[in-house]
């Protein structure tokens, strides 16, 4: 086994967990924090929340093949420890924050992100990382001693900061934790961390084309002028003529992966050398992320996002689906608000003790931010729909 970087978060050296535990016999303090991740309710409820495509059964671009936000979040862990590895980090914490980082992400994806910011707009907004963070801090309930899954201060840290550092008005989801616990949210975050953000950019700029295609929103023709892709498919094309069409895509779309997965290594690699951080502080008091694309690269990634919003993320059928299920949230969520009784037992018996609007809305949040796309349609069906 490689030994890790200078700069990598050594486990002999974590800041160790707010509620104190003993040291696991078999697994470092990451292991541990993954472990505990995959177990967890929100990770499991992943697999019926929006990527992109809501599910529901129906006819069109939705099925079994598209992505959903657990298989997003695997693919994530899984460039995640590709990176670190080729770069000597802690391949641990990489993939625990990888794990993490959209458990706060509620029904309906950026839409239902989108929705519950503005209901909430009076009591403190919405934000689906500090989301995650009261998940992995308080609404989690499996053990005996503490709420949450008492995490490490650097799988916090990384679940604050993998975007980078955090200025300005916090979400008051982040202002709690970060007042128990100070994750100097000044500072970026490990290198860990930002690898598990790069990752997610090329997870997501990869299997959107993928989605994309297999949706008919687009073909292989309208990406022929882009950059990277058309090149990718120009490539295959001469090495094997006449490819089954299926297998062509699949053969170009590796591809680009591919040049994202290259690019942010070498990119890191030749930062890291010139630079010579020393320790896993170096790193989070450097001008910037040290992980990232080269700045060519970038600019071709933004072409390839500005195809994707415009013919993917805001195509017409997509379009239309983002209104219904912004309609859907914004029935539910006054209804629970203004009628407690309509919750769960063990919510609804915590809401009615809150006399504090602010406090109420931010338990519905919780209820309704944890709902899976099925169980938000189902509850907007028995509840709304016979009223209207």
């Amino acid at each position: 086994m490689t030994a890790l970087a200078p700069y990598a978060c050594q486990p002999q050296d974590s800041r160790g967990r707010l509620h104190d535990e003993s040291l696991s016999t078999f697994r470092s303090p990451w292991q541990r924090d993954r472990d505990r991740i995959i177990h967890s309710s929100a990770f499991r409820r992943l697999k019926h929340k929006t990527q992109v495509f809501v599910e529901h059964d129906g006819e069109g671009y939705r099925g079994d093949y598209f992505r959903t936000r657990l298989t997003h979040t695997i693919e994530v862990a899984q460039v995640a420890r590709t990176i670190a590895g080729a770069l000597n980090l802690n391949t641990d914490l990489a993939e625990t924050v990888a794990l993490a980082h959209d458990l706060g992400h509620p029904p309906f994806g950026h839409t239902g992100e989108d929705a519950l910011s503005a209901l909430m707009a009076p009591y403190g907004g919405f934000d689906h990382n500090a989301q995650a963070l009261r998940i992995v801090t308080r609404l989690e309930r499996h053990y005996a001693d503490f709420d949450g899954l008492n995490l490490t201060w650097e799988s916090l840290e990384g679940i604050a900061k993998h975007n980078g550092p955090v200025t300005g008005d916090l979400p008051y989801a982040l202002r709690d934790v970060n007042a128990l616990w100070d994750l100097e949210l000044h500072t970026n975050a490990s290198a860990e961390a930002q690898v598990a953000a790069v990752a997610d950019d090329v997870a997501y700029n990869h299997h959107d084309l993928h989605d994309g295609l297999r949706a008919g929103l687009f073909t292989e023709a309208d990406l022929a002028e882009l950059p990277v892709i058309g090149p990718a498919f120009a490539e295959v094309d001469r090495l094997y003529p006449d490819l089954d069409p299926t297998r062509r895509r699949y053969e170009a779309l590796r591809r680009v992966f591919g040049v994202m997965v290259e690019d942010v290594i070498a990119v890191a690699q030749n930062r890291l050398a010139g630079l010579q951080p020393r320790s896993a502080d170096d790193i989070r008091a450097m001008d910037g992320a040290i992980i990232r694309f080269s700045k060519p690269l970038y600019q071709n990634i933004k072409a390839i996002k500005s195809f994707l919003f415009q013919r993917m993320y805001r195509a017409p059928s997509v379009v239309v689906e983002r209104h219904h299920v912004t309609q859907m949230l914004n029935d539910l969520f006054p209804l629970y608000l203004d009628h407690p009784d309509r919750l769960p037992d063990q919510w609804r018996d915590a809401a009615v003790q809150l006399n504090d609007p602010t406090e109420r809305a931010r338990l519905v949040l919780d209820y309704v931010a944890g709902m899976t796309d099925r169980y938000a349609i189902a509850e907007h069906q028995r509840l709304i729909m016979p009223q209207s």
